[in-house]
């Protein structure tokens, strides 16, 4: 006999459904980290501005955000390996999209289609495995899960740097062809279909509700960073927003199925589990686009010098990953979160004080903030994932995971527009300050806008010579400070979640699992067998394992 792999699939199929959806999320983390340093490139091929990059980001988080628990109600409705299935497919059509895109218009059209394919996927992937394993099967499952994501991650920026220098951006999207084939044809061929007999309908009044209160809010911040938040549109896109949030309030309040029961939120550590979450994602991976910029268009590095430098956070937030997940069964996970995101607030003070100069040499200060931050990431996400569910009866995790992973996806769409606007009015404030009574003042503007893109070199060589120095220190001084100032809200935000994890997150509120139940028949799965423990680590039916990053 042997224990490998290959021989216990062959055996057993359910291993193909690990191979499945290991294959499936592998390509999802993998392209989400991977467009970071791909964005210099993209926005200097579309001529794209700072807006523009922000909703090519936004487009994939918001409609993940949106689709992620309505998703989840389809797939147990009408089958999660159809469902899966579906998504891939339309995961692989948006990524073929976005390869294609003539502009930026139709490339955020696209990624926002990726996110209707990827909420699919992350919605069914954990629901497919917990229903293909139990017992100890179930915890090696995960694990390799787990693992499969750490590595997505890892190697994310690196393998976007050497696609986007040595090919085009257009291949970090085009490399998801292959994968994404692989993935669907294990899915047809081996993989088994699940439902479950108690899913009720899908709750579309919270969805159309929920998705345009998100929309309108990360359009108005957005919007704000171009017009002012005085601006009357901006004002009525917020206002709009703030209504349609009270309204799917009051929808989830009388729904028969909500797709957020509200009651919910009576237990202070799933309270605290959420402000984590989007805690978690507006800081520290909200600066990531902001922080990439810098590194590639104000201190000149390429795509794959820039992914080679932020293995120092990912690297380490690798690691520390491993090791909080052993730590989560031993130690109360409050002691857990609520110090790392005091590690990773002082990891983001420690990248503080970016020099105002262009110099390549300059990158070394981020060395000790970015090993700092990806410690206190790794110590946040193994048991930020079973906070998500450890709360809640088994019957309820898999609403309480994929509202947990909703809110981490509405801290990336919030965090990157809230913190663009203040990034850009910061620049224009700076430039017309450094510029007044110089023969280009009455260019300050035009300037900023190229500034707030990360083109300070470019907006510099544009300039007459006797210009240039002049032009290149306001540039140069504007991005940094405005970095700098970001940088520190983020911290903040860190420290705020530090306080309300020590505050809301209680180990009394956790729920008692017994031992695990015999395999469920066929038909009657759920996305964790009753009195079943869940995995630290990783959510259930409609989530993402802890050790995702974005």
């Amino acid at each position: 006999m042997t224990d490998s792999t290959a021989p216990a699939a062959a055996r057993d199929p359910k291993w193909w459904t690990l191979v499945a959806v290991c294959t499936g999320v592998f390509m999802l983390l993998l392209d989400i980290t991977i467009v970071n340093v791909a964005l210099p490139d993209i926005q200097s091929e579309l001529d794209a501005s700072l807006s523009d990059l922000q909703w090519v980001i936004d487009a994939y988080a918001l409609s993940l955000a949106s689709l992620l628990l309505t998703a989840g109600s389809l797939a147990d409705l009408y089958g999660r390996r159809r469902v899966f299935a579906i998504g891939t497919v339309l995961f692989t059509i948006g990524s073929v999209a976005c390869g294609l895109a003539g502009d930026v218009a139709l490339l955020t059209a696209a990624r926002a289609f990726q996110g209707i394919g990827g909420a699919a996927m992350f919605a069914t992937a954990l629901a497919l495995l917990a229903s293909a394993f139990t017992g100890k099967d179930r915890g090696v499952a995960f694990g390799a899960f787990g693992a499969t994501t750490g590595v997505a991650v890892a190697i994310g920026p690196v393998l976007g740097g050497v696609l986007t220098s040595g090919l085009s951006w257009r291949w970090i999207f085009f490399v998801n062809i292959p994968i994404c084939a692989v993935a669907l044809a294990i899915t047809f061929l081996k993989v088994r279909e699940s439902h479950n007999p108690r899913a009720g309908a899908p709750d579309w009044a919270g969805f159309l509700s929920f998705s345009g209160a998100l929309g309108l809010l990360v359009y108005g911040l957005i919007r704000a960073g171009e017009d002012g938040f005085g601006e009357s549109w901006v004002v009525a896109c917020l206002g709009a927003s703030g209504f349609l949030l009270l309204v799917f309030l009051a929808v989830e309040l009388g729904a028969r199925h909500p797709m957020f029961d509200l009651s919910l939120l009576r237990k202070p550590t799933f309270v605290g589990g959420l402000v984590a979450a989007f805690g978690v994602s507006a800081s520290i991976f909200s600066l990531l686009a902001y922080l990439v910029i810098y590194v590639q268009n104000v201190l000149g590095y390429s795509a794959v010098q820039t992914g080679v430098r932020f293995l120092f956070l990912s690297g380490t937030s690798f690691f520390a990953a491993a090791l909080a997940g052993r730590l989560s069964e031993r130690v109360p996970v409050k002691w857990l979160i609520g110090p790392g995101f005091t590690v990773l607030g002082v990891g983001l003070l420690l990248l503080l004080g970016v020099a105002e100069s262009s110099d390549p040499g300059e990158w070394t200060h981020l060395i000790p903030g970015l090993l700092v931050c990806g410690v206190g990431i790794g110590m946040i996400n193994p048991p930020l994932a079973s906070t998500a569910v450890g709360v809640v009866e088994v019957a309820r995790s898999g609403m309480a995971s994929g509202v947990n992973s909703t809110f981490r996806q509405v801290g990336i769409a919030t965090g990157i527009a809230a913190l663009g606007s203040i990034f850009a009015h910061q620049v224009a404030d700076t430039v017309r300050d450094q510029l007044a009574g110089t023969p280009v003042a009455g260019r300050s503007d035009a300037i900023a806008a190229a500034v707030t893109g990360g083109q300070v070199q470019a907006v510099a060589q544009a300039a007459p010579a006797e210009a240039r120095p002049q032009i290149l220190d306001a540039a140069t001084t504007a991005f940094v400070d405005s970095l700098n100032h970001i940088i520190a809200i983020g911290a903040v935000i860190a420290f705020v979640a530090a306080v309300v994890s020590f505050v809301l997150i209680r180990q009394k509120d956790f729920v008692a699992r017994g031992e695990a139940p015999e395999a469920p028949p066929e038909g009657e799965d759920s996305a964790v067998g009753e009195g079943e423990p869940v995995p630290a680590g990783a959510h259930v039916r409609t989530g993402e394992p802890g050790k995702h990053l974005a």
